[in-house]
């Protein structure tokens, strides 16, 4: 992703609403990615999205270039926001009855990382539904995201150890959820 050049970060600080929305336009389909991956609603998602950047509008001068990426630090608020969410409904998440919303929304769009169909997007989705909402977190920026281990650190405030314990948690739980539906043999 592209980072965000200084001079529109100052403009933020400083109320700059047509460089905010630059901002919004570089970031929209990365956070509502995000959302959409961790809420499996789409219109939770857009609300998510539209949260995260009001967060991010409310908070720009918060933000330490020093310290981090600003998409990295847009990614932690999403996460968060999103989190809040799931935390508030603790509800069963009902597919979407459009599975296109998820293809047309890869953040990555190269051949290897698109998923190679409907049914594949669906029984992910039902899988994650078993984990919490750390390890849906941690799986969704890992392996749907393609951040690494380091980006996931400072996005969830998770240590290293956090993360791969999360990480193989969720992997061990959606393995022996596939075996269970007939997706992977016991080899």
């Amino acid at each position: 992703m592209q980072q965000v050049h200084p001079n529109i970060l100052l403009r933020c600080r400083k109320g700059d609403k047509k460089a905010f929305r630059a901002v919004v336009e570089q970031h929209e389909g990365m956070v509502f990615s995000l959302a959409l991956k961790l809420l499996c609603d789409e219109d939770e998602a857009m609300d998510a999205a539209q949260e995260t950047f009001i967060r991010v509008w409310l908070n720009m001068n918060d933000y330490q270039e020093e310290r981090t990426l600003f998409s990295t630090w847009v990614y932690s608020i999403a996460s968060h926001v999103c989190l809040d969410r799931l935390k508030h409904k603790r509800r069963q998440v009902p597919l979407p009855e459009d599975e296109q919303v998820f293809t047309t929304y890869l953040t990555d769009r190269s051949p290897s990382r698109q998923l190679e169909n409907k049914e594949w997007i669906s029984i992910v989705r039902i899988l994650a539904e078993g984990l919490s909402e750390k390890q849906r977190l941690v799986f969704t920026l890992s392996h749907l995201e393609g951040l690494d281990s380091a980006e996931i650190e400072q996005v969830t405030g998770l240590n290293d150890r956090q993360i791969k314990s999360n990480l193989y948690v969720a992997r061990l739980h959606i393995r022996q959820q596939l075996k269970r539906l007939g997706y992977e043999s016991d080899e």
